[in-house]
């Protein structure tokens, strides 16, 4: 009787438990340290010239993080990084190719916007 009791509630448990697995939201996939520290430069440099925008949206599936042994002059180019971005985070706007370029110690040199 007690095996038939615990199937039972098991049976009630389960479509509930599996219920409140689809409500929550996965998490977002975290940005690579590249990535990130490029947005954070490219916002802080937005948000000065535009302080409407508040934060931009970088499409990190399709973002190719590329190693880099070029220089600039004598400075070091570590990783490129090239990306879709969207300055609405809502992705409203129209996409725009991102570019940013790190140094050493992941220093960002250069962070760049165009139209497509």
């Amino acid at each position: 009787m007690n095996r038939l009791a615990s199937l039972s509630v098991l049976a009630v448990l389960l479509p509930a438990a599996a219920a409140l697995a689809q409500e929550v939201p996965p998490s977002p996939k975290p940005a690579t340290p590249e990535i990130a520290t490029c947005k954070k430069a490219a916002l802080d440099a937005l948000s000065a010239k535009e302080p409407e925008i508040k934060d931009i949206y970088i499409d990190e599936d399709g973002a190719t993080v590329a190693v880099s042994e070029a220089k600039i002059e004598t400075i070091p180019v570590t990783r490129i990084v090239m990306a879709e971005a969207y300055l609405r985070t809502d992705r409203s706007d129209k996409p725009r190719r991102f570019l940013c370029l790190l140094g050493e110690k992941n220093k960002v040199l250069l962070t760049f916007f165009t139209a497509r």
